[in-house]
């Protein structure tokens, strides 16, 4: 599965702190090395999230023995991929903290909703949740349960995910709950009942273990053989989903209480003493056609709730209309489904007064063409969506439903980007209906845009709602799905007025000419005799030399010994004691596997993303661990599976970046790509003449007066962050400044260079010649991308900036203008400004 840039930048990021862990935890215990006696207690998960983020407080935690406790949230609004990227963060995880393609994760989710959809995700081996576990763990994924049972040999041998409700470790009364309860199926995880000796030394090194010696009239000081007690010993990495749900002191006590070895946090909405690690905001979902905006809500002031199912019923309608049209363009199958919201569902609660589930039912079947297979009910009684997941799920073409009556059941881990159509036929002084259930209709299908607006919006219909309450329930349902940015994509159509409204915003009249006459310059590729624009994959990419890869230094790579991953699972049991006197029923169990061969298909499946070529990907593997082999033994090098794997990744990209720059810089010294300006109709060379978008908050300068060298006529508040707005304000006061245009990320101007990323810039900048005399126009032409103090050292910013030192190279040539005329005396410049010198950087090109 293809990742969007929002995901790779979080898993990036992730990386890089996983990476930082794991040097502050090797130093640690380098330190312990030289001095035993000495008490270190440094906070090294503190010291490694200094060194990745942009000085963030961070919110230390142990585990229930005392070991510092690693915990980061990844904040992803709904529709964002929250469980795809929780899958290659165990991969991360694995490869650059425990070094291991086996091991126990904890996936510990809030709902019955989410476990049930969760768990058939993850057990199902063709979708793509499951194919990223069985890569990360070379096909060897065992999705558990509480009721199952697991060994030793399993947690060293495979990947081992095991689901958990929060409520199932959140009790009062642990006694009561099955994880704690003692369970010979874990038996092979503990020392042999009459082992006192051994029994006495696992509970030092691991002293919160239950015993029965804790329970009333109990006299043995000896671990339960519990599940509880399993996960202590073996130090889970915990996946905590809605982990915002977790803050309890109970549920945080009894996560601790299982001994992790990391948590890792997914929210929407994470709470204040969470430690966000990335943030994604709702624009870059929607910049990346992950979700269905604008949102539109009909509210209706008549008094039958009749009249406003209707008109959903015949909107939906109007959508499998277009859908259908869709289809038979481009054979992409989309069925748009209408969410109706009841007040009422139970058998014996069928009053006058209350809109109940088969009221609505037998309002539908009223309707030619809406037949019972279209209709399905959810709610804790009756869940007729039950067996859907047998013919392929709600978006299946075989799946006939297209309405589905539900109370509160879908409120949370409903996962149907079919859904297109909110009906709320709740009171109508309710405003809870809205702000539960409008994240259910948002996900984009297919994760792209049809360009079919009708297709890429969603909508709600209610009735007889104050305008005022409505968007206030509407907006706070976005906060609930981390989505507080995109507050203003909202549309109401009702017969009150409302302030946010759909507008279109014109270029300020006075540069109209001289902004038609501006064209920017792009990379074009000769084919044949015409120009056309540069595409990475088709122009870069599959020129890339792949023969030359250089990979020698892998041969370098420490690899840790054979044999000593395997204590890590055991968590402090002694490996070597227990091989001397091995159980008699289980000794298969204790004996140490034997030297697999390392897995090449998998590991060429895992490159795609970097190495288009399957055979190539698996050349190069081949040829990196034999480089390995030539230093360590069979069994070290395979049990370093994982770790070497991500090494091979890290030194692909950095090669493929070398080799690609060169097919690009060989293609420009060549004259095959040229910067040039050209005639033919390229959208995103000129500045737009008008923006279609949604009226918010205008943007002001920080003095508080309203920009007057904007090429537009405004700009909203929520488009300029605080660097750019204190940037504009700078330019917006400038005497040579003729006009400034924000540069619209995915719609504007954009430099495509050796890197799949295209390049969009934060402004395009121009100034008045410098002679008084020579009329109203422009004479130079900036590009500036501005960058926070965090980014200052990012690789993509190194990577920007050489691209514009390329660009003002480029544009300093005579006749890069030569298509255009009124281009050709026109001095073009591109600049990356940094927040520490900006006004400086500035001051000098604008002298």
């Amino acid at each position: 599965m293809v990742l969007k840039e929002y995901q790779k930048r979080v898993l990036d990021t992730v990386r890089a702190y996983i990476e930082q862990l794991a040097k502050a935890r090797q130093s640690l215990e380098r330190m312990r090395q030289v001095d035993p006696e000495m008490d270190f207690d440094l906070d090294w998960p503190a010291q490694a999230w200094e060194k990745v983020t942009s000085g963030s407080g961070y919110q230390s935690r142990k585990n229930a023995i005392g070991e510092r406790l690693p915990t980061f949230c990844l904040k992803i609004p709904t529709g964002g991929g929250k469980t795809l990227l929780a899958t290659r963060v165990i991969d991360l995880v694995n490869t650059y903290f425990r070094r291991k393609r086996a091991g126990l994760v904890l996936w510990v989710v809030p709902t019955t909703q989410i476990y049930n959809q969760t768990l058939r995700a993850l057990k199902d081996r063709d979708h793509p949740y499951r194919q990223q576990l069985d890569l990360a763990s070379a096909g060897r994924t065992l999705i558990l349960e509480k009721t199952g049972k697991f060994g030793p040999r399993d947690v060293e041998e495979s990947l081992c995910v095991l689901l958990l409700m929060l409520p199932s470790a959140n009790r009062q009364t642990r006694e009561q709950l099955r994880v704690f309860r003692d369970s010979g199926g874990f038996a092979r995880f503990f020392p042999a009942d009459d082992d006192v000796g051994r029994h006495k030394e696992l509970l030092r090194q691991v002293p919160n273990l239950d015993t029965y010696a804790q329970q009333a009239g109990g006299h043995e000081n000896q671990p339960k053989t519990s599940l509880g007690n399993a996960l202590r010993l073996l130090r889970p990495l915990i996946l905590l989903d809605e982990g915002h749900k977790a803050y309890g002191q109970l549920a945080r006590s009894t996560l601790e209480g299982f001994n992790p070895s990391m948590i890792v946090e997914l929210s929407a909405t994470p709470r204040p003493e969470s430690n966000v690690l990335v943030e994604i905001s709702g624009r870059e979902l929607l910049a990346e056609e992950m979700i269905k905006l604008d949102l539109h809500i009909a509210n209706s002031v008549r008094r039958s709730w009749q009249d406003t199912l209707l008109a959903s019923i015949e909107h939906r309608k109007l959508l499998e209309d277009k859908a259908r049209a869709y289809k038979a363009q481009t054979g992409i199958y989309i069925r748009p489904i209408c969410l109706v919201q009841v007040e009422r569902t139970g058998n014996d609660q069928r009053h006058a007064g209350f809109v109940h589930a088969e009221d609505v039912r037998d309002y539908l079947l009223q309707h030619p063409d809406i037949r019972a297979e279209h209709i399905a009910i959810k709610t804790s009684q009756k869940d007729e969506l039950r067996d859907i997941d047998e013919i392929g799920g709600l978006q299946s073409r075989q799946c006939p439903i297209r309405f589905i009556i539900t109370k509160q059941a879908l409120q949370e881990g409903w996962d149907c980007a079919f859904a297109y159509v909110l009906t709320i036929l709740t009171n109508p002084n309710s405003r809870t209906a809205l702000t539960q259930l409008v994240g259910r209709i948002l996900r984009q299908p297919h994760a792209r845009k049809t360009r079919v607006s009708w297709l890429d919006e969603s909508y709600v219909f209610c009735f007889q709602r104050r305008g005022a309450d409505l968007l206030a329930a509407v907006r706070q349902g976005f906060n609930k799905e981390g989505l507080k940015d995109l507050r203003g994509k909202i549309i109401t159509d009702e017969e009150e007025p409302d302030p946010s409204k759909k507008i279109t915003i014109q270029q300020q009249r006075r540069y109209r000419r001289a902004a038609r006459d501006l064209v920017l310059p792009a990379f074009m590729l000769k084919d044949g005799r015409e120009w056309r624009l540069v595409h990475y994959e088709a122009d870069i990419l599959s020129r890339v030399a792949w023969s030359e890869v250089n990979i020698a230094s892998i041969a370098d790579l420490p690899l840790a010994e054979a044999g000593t991953e395997s204590m890590e699972w055991r968590a402090g049991l002694d490996d070597m004691r227990v091989m001397e006197q091995p159980e008699r029923n289980d000794e298969a169990a204790l004996i140490p596997r034997q030297a697999e061969s390392v897995d090449y298909c998998f590991a060429a499946q895992h490159l795609l993303d970097i190495v288009p070529n399957p055979w190539r990907g698996s050349e190069i593997v081949r040829q990196a661990f034999g480089l390995l082999r030539k230093k360590h033994p069979e069994r070290t090098v395979a049990e370093n599976y994982s770790y070497v794997l991500g090494v091979i990744r890290q030194r692909l990209e950095i090669e493929r970046d070398r080799l690609s720059r060169r097919v690009f810089e060989d293609l420009l010294e060549a004259g095959t790509i040229r910067f040039l300006v050209v005639a033919e109709d390229l959208d995103f060379t000129r500045l737009p003449r008008s923006i279609k978008t949604v009226e918010a908050k205008r943007a002001n300068r920080e003095d508080g007066a309203q920009y007057e060298l904007n090429l537009m006529e405004r700009t909203n508040e929520d488009e300029l962050n605080g660097l750019e707005n204190k940037v504009a304000t700078y330019l917006d006061q400038q005497e040579r400044l003729f006009f400034w245009y924000r540069n619209r990320a995915r719609k504007d101007y954009f430099v495509q260079g050796w890197k799949r990323g295209r390049i969009y810039a934060d402004f395009i900048v121009t100034l008045r010649p410098d002679e008084p005399d020579a009329g109203d126009g422009f004479h130079k032409v900036f590009v500036l991308e501005t960058k926070g103090l965090h980014l200052e050292r990012a690789p993509d910013t190194d990577y920007k900036r050489e691209m514009f030192t390329i660009c003002s190279q480029q544009a300093r040539q005579k006749d890069w203008a030569k298509f255009v005329p009124a281009m050709q005396d026109k001095v073009m410049r591109f600049e990356v400004v940094d927040e520490k010198e900006w006004q400086q950087k500035l001051q000098s090109m604008l002298a």
